[in-house]
């Protein structure tokens, strides 16, 4: 992550008339309430990076301002135009959320400031919707579970029950894996963003006995899923999949309650590369 983004500051404070000599960048992730706990993560990221930097981007002294936004649109946007206003900063970053980035999107690059997400890959800013203010050091929503449609597809799985929270990225990610799974689709189901109640859609889903279930519930809603999912003895009616579920993130919560789950990823703790290893030591 560091190093992209210190080619991106770099790139950025050479544009200008004349080079500063310190960087200010608005990290913007959500630090409060269930979401937080993929948030705090993000925050030691950036603290761990500028640690190995020594506090420099691009060869330049940095100054990294943290807000929360709180999974909030409203409050994403306000802290969008303080940070840009009145903190003037040289780049935002960070942002989890899909639909938070829509709501900063246009703010944000038409001020002329870079924006980089370190998250959020919402399909509507990419392609003919992408801005030259924009860069992505993750993914677009739907290109992950485009793989775990088409590993459902190539073992030969029928039919599958869906679901996502009711926002951008959970759009995404289904349109994504329909685009590659060509069985049939029991039921697509979306939940609540912040649900932390699934005995609803567990109850469906016993009654469907679709061959598979593939879910997308980031965070704290994956924990509550995973747990429940199990205290309820579904591993006997349905073979569970996800993407950004079972991660990273929820693994500490989860433990040994994650074991036959089967995950698609863009990263993964124990890659064997210089960088990683330096990362995760």
């Amino acid at each position: 992550m560091k190093k992209y983004l210190s080619l991106a500051v770099a790139a950025t404070m050479a544009a200008t008339p004349a080079l500063a000599d310190k960087v200010k960048v608005g990290y913007m992730t959500t630090l409060s309430g269930g979401a937080g706990i993929i948030g705090k993560q993000m925050q030691n990221a950036v603290n761990l990076a500028m640690e190995h930097t020594g506090g420099t981007l691009g060869g330049m002294e940095a100054e990294v301002i943290f807000v929360d936004d709180q999974r909030k649109p409203d409050v994403a946007k306000q802290l969008a135009n303080r940070l840009v206003k009145s903190d003037k900063v040289d780049v935002v970053a960070g942002v989890i959320w899909s639909n938070l980035m829509m709501a900063i999107h246009k703010p944000v690059t038409r001020s002329d400031t870079l924006l980089i997400s370190s998250n959020a890959g919402p399909s509507p800013i990419a392609g003919s919707g992408c801005h030259e203010n924009f860069i992505s050091m993750s993914w677009q929503n739907d290109q992950t579970t485009e793989g775990m449609g088409k590993h459902l597809q190539s073992i030969g799985v029928e039919s599958a029950y869906i679901m996502a929270p009711n926002y951008q990225a959970g759009k995404d990610m289904l349109s994504g894996f329909k685009r590659q799974f060509n069985g049939e689709i029991v039921a697509e189901v979306y939940t609540k963003l912040g649900q932390s109640d699934f005995q609803a859609e567990l109850s469906t889903l016993r009654a469907a006995k679709p061959e598979a279930t593939f879910v997308f519930q980031p965070g704290g809603m994956g924990i509550n899923f995973v747990k429940q999912w199990k205290q309820a003895g579904m591993d006997s009616v349905s073979k569970l999949y996800t993407v950004f579920t079972v991660d990273a993130v929820s693994l500490p919560a989860l433990k040994d309650t994650a074991l036959g789950v089967i995950s698609t990823q863009t990263w993964s703790p124990d890659l064997d590369n210089d960088m990683n290893n330096k990362f995760v030591s």
